[in-house]
């Protein structure tokens, strides 16, 4: 008895132990405490202080071995001063996602919603979607925030590296390969995440919803190809190149975004660290674009300048490079192991320390988390209620159906007309899969719907098989295949690949489909009654030039990795509930540019004297088999240029630099132009779109520019402008794009100057094309 009563006394501490236990992991952690009366002493707690007077006296409050501890993305709390401990890795690049140390899904809160891989969403060509997304992923990160789910608010994402080779494992997390696609989704995904205007300078109070944080700064694309990893490579990169391509999204992400974060990346450019290079993260992010943030390295990125590098001679050498070229935090642990020696031996100064400890706790401060219990305040009131709410995962739906790119459709194959005696096929390793869908840095999403069950949801008799053994297809099942498909009336192979294939740490080593995919997609094609669709699912680009070009695949969709709603999305397209509208966000090359073009190669222009054909839809002037803004509909869109306001641009080269390059053009420095002269440039283009079609649809318009003559080393075509609208059948809109020459007209010469050429050029919109020009 007396040991049952000793049982029953241990189960009920023990129950209340794990009340507690829950209660302090429910708590989300936060500073300044207003039931501990020792923090209402503290200038840095006071509210009512400007920012920088808060941080500043927290600092000087701080010891040396304190300050270090605070230079690693784990940093503990300080409990003398009522400081809690923060989590700076947390990821979000298309929902609140479970890699990173910050957030748990082991509480009230068990999923998020999955929006698409950033490469199909790019697809919309949608800066509003793109914005609304950021918005939503903020409000749930909040959410998991104020349950006690996460340990930090600075999400690491958008990836904005270009989109440069095709091979690239983490092409997906990319809005593709334009730059100015790329800026333009930097902009609105920030936006939207920290809670401003989608139009900006709603943040002048300078508090945040949540803290973004463009990746991976600069010219970072490689990650592991045939022996060469990212850690230990070096991108040689021209100044031409890092002036119109590499940097202009980081410059956007910046300036127009007003990211509170950026991250620097692992490997070299042109020798140097990017996470040591003062010109880089001082000189042009703080500098020249006025960045207000902190500064991130990639994980381990300070260990490897050292280790792997061997940039810096010894461990605290590297901590100085990294401190002093102006990085402020380190995800790993090598500043908490070497910053203090490093201050002992006399290499670094602890005003660097200060320097780097004010940017992170300014944006501590900026996201309220020294402001006492969240629940007190503004956004205090977002609940687990507000995370898979049905209008989030409604946007899901409309990204995925938004993105979703028709690149073949013969004969007007799709969208299929549904009957009670038609039958189907589903064939594929990737039509009965949720995970594959999500892509990578992802997160549990609210629900899981496979492309079969969406499709099955249309039409009650269908046939599965799942073909290959897994993507890769290294054993496949032609015979059930296509007995399976002699049976029924349509065949629907969903066929590409997943993470196995590409993703971080991992690059493409070819362009074709793995396997005998290509044998298992000809065979049934062969076998089928009627012209078969093909469903992609990829983050980069793959050669299927052979269903391209045959006869009896009739439509081939490319649907990138679409999230938690992208099986019913496909299902949609494919029997006419929406109308397709995506277009390719990247070129698709054929498998042998990987024969001509080194993927270590950072050239993005042409050279003749070797053949070597250039990179992405602005140099490339090899054979496609799609190109960049590819994207068919069960509508046809007739272009019309409506009105341009001016066609002529006159610059006087009395008060203008000229300058003349291989003496074939003269061009004009927008960095020694007036600003005046620039606003005053300034023009409109109204274009009219008319959807000529039985169905309303959503159509992004893309404005492009070329120069009537092409020489060497110039821009083929550019992007200028895009738009999306949506029209009824038969319905019209205008368009409008304000361009300026400054911005939108000129081009990088060698030194990395941005210069305007004289002269002509055309305004470019599908099918028709308006005449401009440059003058002396």
């Amino acid at each position: 008895m007396k040991l049952h009563g000793i049982a029953a006394i241990t189960s009920i501490w023990v129950t209340l132990a794990a009340l507690l236990i829950h209660t302090e992991s429910a708590q989300p952690p936060f500073s300044c405490d207003s039931s501990d009366p020792s923090t209402r002493t503290y200038p840095f707690c006071n509210k009512t202080l400007p920012i920088p007077h808060r941080v500043q006296d927290l600092v000087t409050r701080l010891t040396l071995d304190e300050k270090v501890s605070q230079l690693v993305n784990s940093a503990p709390a300080i409990p003398r001063l009522g400081v809690s401990a923060y989590q700076w890795w947390s990821e979000a690049l298309h929902g609140v996602s479970r890699h990173g140390k910050g957030v748990q899904f082991n509480g009230t809160i068990k999923s998020a919603t999955m929006f698409p891989q950033v490469i199909l969403t790019a697809a919309a060509f949608d800066s509003h979607l793109w914005y609304r997304i950021g918005q939503a992923i903020a409000v749930e990160a909040r959410a998991m925030y104020n349950e006690g789910q996460a340990m930090g608010m600075t999400f690491w994402a958008p990836n904005i590296n270009v989109f440069r080779d095709p091979r690239w494992g983490r092409g997906q997390e990319t809005p593709g390969e334009d730059p100015l696609v790329t800026g333009r989704y930097a902009v609105s995904y920030v936006r939207g995440i920290q809670g401003d205007s989608i139009r900006g300078g709603k943040l002048k109070d300078g508090h945040l919803q949540a803290s973004a944080c463009c990746k991976h700064f600069t010219a970072y694309d490689l990650d592991s190809w045939t022996g060469v990893n990212r850690f230990g490579f070096d991108a040689r990169v021209t100044k031409q190149d890092m002036a119109d391509t590499y940097q202009p999204p980081f410059q956007n992400c910046v300036e127009q975004g007003e990211a509170s974060g950026i991250m620097c990346a692992y490997n070299r450019v042109n020798g140097v660290p990017n996470c040591a290079d003062y010109d880089l993260l001082s000189k042009t992010a703080r500098g020249q674009w006025g960045f207000q943030g902190y500064i991130a390295s990639d994980c381990d990125a300070v260990a490897i300048i050292h280790d792997v590098q061997g940039y810096a001679k010894l461990p605290e050498d590297a901590v100085v490079d990294v401190l002093t070229a102006g990085m402020d935090v380190n995800c790993g642990s090598y500043l908490k192991k070497y910053t203090k020696s490093a201050v002992q031996q006399k290499k670094l100064s602890e005003s660097e320390i200060d320097r780097a400890l004010h940017n992170l706790f300014t944006v501590r401060m900026r996201l309220g988390l020294f402001n006492g219990s969240p629940n007190e305040q503004l956004m205090g009131n977002i609940r687990p209620d507000q995370v898979c709410t049905q209008q989030n995962q409604d946007l899901a739906l409309e990204a995925a159906r938004s993105g979703i790119v028709l690149l073949k459709n013969s004969a007007r194959l799709l969208p299929l007309l549904r009957t009670e005696a038609m039958s189907l096929a589903v064939i594929g390793p990737n039509a009965n899969v949720t995970q594959t869908l999500l892509g990578n840095y992802e997160g549990p999403p609210c629900k899981n719907v496979t492309i079969l069950q969406a499709l099955q949801g249309y039409m009650k008799n269908t046939m599965y098989h799942q073909g290959c053994n897994a993507v890769n297809c290294t054993s496949v099942a032609i015979n059930e295949a296509v007995n399976i498909t002699k049976n029924t009336d349509y065949a629907i192979l969903v066929m590409g690949l997943d993470q196995s294939q590409e993703r971080e740490s991992h690059d493409r080593v070819d362009l074709v489909l793995p396997g005998k995919q290509t044998s298992l997609i000809l065979s049934v094609a062969k076998a089928a009654k009627k012209p078969i669709v093909l469903v992609l699912l990829s983050g980069g680009p793959v050669d299927v030039s052979f269903a391209k070009d045959h006869k009896k695949i009739g439509s081939i969709l490319w649907a990138g990795y679409p999230g938690e709603a992208g099986g019913i999305a496909i299902a949609e397209i494919i029997f006419g509930d929406q109308n397709p509208g995506g277009r390719l966000p990247v070129t698709w090359y054929p498998k042998d540019y990987i024969r001509i073009v080194q993927m270590t190669d950072m050239r993005m222009r042409p050279d003749p004297s070797t053949d070597y054909p250039g990179r992405t839809y602005r140099f490339y002037n090899g054979t496609k088999v799609f190109e960049f803004g590819h994207g068919l509909s069960y509508s046809n869109y007739i272009y019309e240029f409506k009105s341009v306001t001016k066609n002529k641009f006159h610059f006087d080269r009395s008060s203008t630099a000229k300058v003349v390059e291989n003496s074939v053009a003269v061009g004009y420095l927008v960095s020694e132009m007036a600003t005046e002269l620039c606003h005053n440039s300034k023009f409109t283009v109204t274009v009219v779109v008319e959807n000529d079609g039985e169905m309303a649809g959503k159509h992004p318009v893309l404005l492009f520019a070329r120069p009537a003559k092409l020489t060497n080393g110039n821009v083929m075509k550019r992007l200028v402008g895009f738009r999306t609208v949506s029209l009824v059948a038969e319905g019209r809109a205008e368009v409008k794009f304000t361009l300026n020459p400054c911005e939108h007209l000129s081009e990088a010469n060698k030194d990395g100057l941005m210069v305007i050429e004289e002269g002509s050029h055309y305004l470019v919109v599908g099918d028709k094309e308006y005449p401009i020009s440059m003058v002396g």
